[in-house]
C-alpha cells in the first residue's frame, strides 16, 4: 500500500494511492496515518480493503507528511561510505545517532524556510524507515519485522548551526522548522523487497547534485533498527532517517548553499518524489 495524508496543514486526512495512481479517502476506515494505524494488526486490516470501493478524492490536494506526529524522529549521520569520504570523516564504528525535532516535519512539497541567520543551508536525500511494531532489544535478523514501511526524507541541514554552533551536537542544525519533509507517501514493507538496493537522487534548480544507492549504506536498515532499539524503545509511527549519499553542498568545491528561490527535487526508486522551494525566514526577530 501507498499511504498518504492530504489536506491543509494540521487538518490532514488519511488516504491511499490506488493501482492507477489515484488518491482514495481512508477517513472512514482509520483516523490518521499514525502509530495506531501502522501497528501490524491494523495494517493487515487496511491491506484487505478494496481501494476501488473507497471514495475518490477530487482535484490535487496538498499532501501532508505521510506519518502523523511520531513520538521520535531519529536520524543517522555519516551512514554512507562515499558521503563520509566527501566530508573527510572516518567510517563510523557504530551508528551515529542524533535527533531531528518532530516540529520540523512538513509535507513533501511544502516550502523549506531558511532560518533566521542561516548562511549554510544544505540538502540531503534520505531513506526514511517508519516503525510498525514496538522494538526493544530486537535482533538484526528480526528487525525488519518491526518496520511498517518506507518513505523519502529530505534531511535539510544548516551546517553553521550544526558544526560551529552545536558544540559537537548536531541537532541545532537539523531540527529547524521545515527541515523534515516526509513523503509523498509511506510505502508498506511488503512492496519493498530489499531496502538496501534503492536508487536515490536529488536536484537543485534542475541540476543533479546527488546520485546514490542504499547499497552503500554502512549500516543497513535492519542493523539500524536493531542498534537503536538497544538504547531506546521504538514505537509504531516512529521515524528513522538513515543517512545520505555524496553530493551535499558541504562536500562541493567550492561549497554551495541553498538560498531563497532555489528549488529542490528528490526521490527514491519505488517511494516517489518530493519538490520544495526555499523561502526566506518569516517571523519576529
Amino acid at each position: 500500500m501507498k499511504l498518504v495524508r492530504y489536506g491543509p496543514p494540521g487538518k490532514e486526512k488519511p488516504g491511499l494511492i490506488d493501482a492507477d495512481g489515484k488518491l482514495r479517502d481512508l477517513s472512514k476506515k482509520v483516523k490518521d496515518i499514525d502509530g495506531a494505524a501502522l501497528a501490524s494488526a491494523e495494517l493487515a486490516r487496511l491491506a484487505k480493503l478494496d481501494p476501488k470501493k473507497l471514495p475518490l478524492v477530487k482535484g490535487r490536494p496538498r499532501l501532508g507528511p505521510c506519518v502523523a506526529m511520531p513520538s521520535k524522529f531519529i536520524a543517522i549521520g555519516l551512514n554512507f561510505s562515499d558521503h563520509a569520504k566527501e566530508t573527510g570523516s572516518p567510517i563510523p564504528e557504530h551508528p551515529v545517532v542524533f535527533f531531528k525535532s518532530t516540529t520540523c516535519i512538513v509535507g513533501p512539497n511544502d516550502n523549506v524556510m531558511a532560518p533566521r541567520d542561516s548562511t549554510q543551508l544544505d540538502w540531503e536525500v534520505e531513506l526514511g524507515v517508519v516503525i510498525g511494531r514496538t522494538a526493544r532489544y530486537v535482533n538484526e535478523k528480526d528487525a525488519l519485522r518491526h518496520v511498517a514501511g518506507y518513505c523519502v526524507i529530505n534531511d535539510v541541514s544548516e551546517r553553521d548551526f550544526q558544526l560551529k554552533k552545536g558544540a559537537s551536537q548536531w541537532s541545532k542544525g537539523k531540527g529547524c522548522d521545515t527541515f523534515g519533509p516526509l513523503g509523498p507517501w509511506l510505502v508498506t514493507r511488503d512492496e519493498i523487497k530489499d531496502p538496501q538496493h534503492l536508487a536515490m537522487w536529488l536536484d537543485v534548480n534542475g541540476v543533479r547534485r546527488q546520485t546514490g544507492s542504499t547499497s552503500t549504506m554502512i549500516f543497513g536498515v535492519a542493523a539500524l533498527v536493531a542498534d537503536v532499539s538497544r538504547y531506546m524503545t521504538l514505537l509504531p509511527g516512529d521515524v528513522i532517517t538513515t543517512g545520505t549519499p555524496p553530493g551535499v553542498g558541504m562536500g562541493m568545491k567550492p561549497q554551495t548553499w541553498l538560498k531563497p528561490g532555489d528549488v529542490i527535487t528528490l526521490g527514491i526508486d519505488g517511494l516517489g518524489a518530493q519538490k520544495q522551494k526555499v523561502v526566506a525566514f518569516k517571523g519576529r526577530r
